[in-house]
């Protein structure tokens, strides 16, 4: 596990127990960062390099790049830090790929529960698989467990059915969300503008977040704006939480 930035985590921690993803958004920031580091661990030693492997030691750090990977020796790592903390789960994959096994995700949920002390936060691009998890009996329904879903534009998939914390990610914003874009029943909104120096990177409109601004407050959502919208607002960031900023 290891300390963020990450504004809206409000000095938390991001957790990795899997690495990788077979999604191809040009935006991602985490591929670049697989990438450059795959296989720089002294740690390295030979492993089933196609499909999911055990990582034999805690210090590797992408031994097959961007390639999904799981890393069962980091499954206890938020029992080790007994202070109450935000976590963001799989900051580095999508733990709700198509491609990732229910038992897999099945094991991540269950090594949150075990520290019940943290508030875990997980992200995907493929938000229909909460509803299958649903159906499931496998996606637990705890107070201290937000589902979220990356919607960067108007075409995006969305769930929220059923009485959990969802919660949307419109980051990086791609263009103008109407309204009615957004799903119901959920409970906060995160925006933020791509960062990097991408080729034909999308710079968004003032009057994109303006309307997602005016959405919300009609919806009566929390909003949280990340600080690289500070050029385009030209305003104070509005940065609101739908729970304590401080964990007890």
């Amino acid at each position: 596990m290891n300390k963020t930035k990450i504004e809206w985590l409000n000095g938390g921690y991001t957790w990795n127990p899997v690495t990788g993803c077979l999604n191809t958004c040009e935006y991602c920031y985490a591929r670049k960062i697989a990438n450059r580091f795959r296989c720089m661990s002294t740690d390295y030693n030979d492993g089933i390099i196609h499909g999911w492997i055990d990582a034999p030691h805690q210090k590797q750090t992408f031994p097959y790049g961007f390639e999904p990977t799981f890393y069962e020796c980091r499954l206890n790592e938020p029992q080790k830090i007994k202070k109450p903390q935000n976590i963001f789960v799989c900051s580095m994959a999508d733990l709700f790929g198509d491609w990732m096994p229910d038992l897999l995700i099945r094991d991540v949920f269950q090594a949150c529960e075990k520290a019940p002390q943290h508030r875990y936060f997980f992200l995907t691009k493929n938000p229909l698989r909460y509803g299958e998890l649903i159906m499931k009996c496998l996606l637990p329904q705890k107070d201290n467990f937000w589902y979220g879903m990356t919607i960067t534009k108007s075409s995006a998939d969305y769930y929220t059915k059923g009485d959990y914390n969802y919660y949307v990610s419109a980051e990086p914003i791609l263009e103008r969300f109407w309204s009615g874009t957004f799903p119901t029943n959920y409970k906060w909104i995160i925006i933020g503008a791509e960062t990097g120096n991408r080729k034909n990177k999308v710079i968004p409109k003032k009057e994109w977040v303006d309307a997602m601004i005016a959405y919300c407050k009609e919806d009566d959502v929390p909003i949280f704006m990340k600080n690289n919208l500070k050029e385009i607002w030209g305003d104070e960031l509005i940065q609101q939480y739908p729970f304590g900023k401080e964990l007890k």
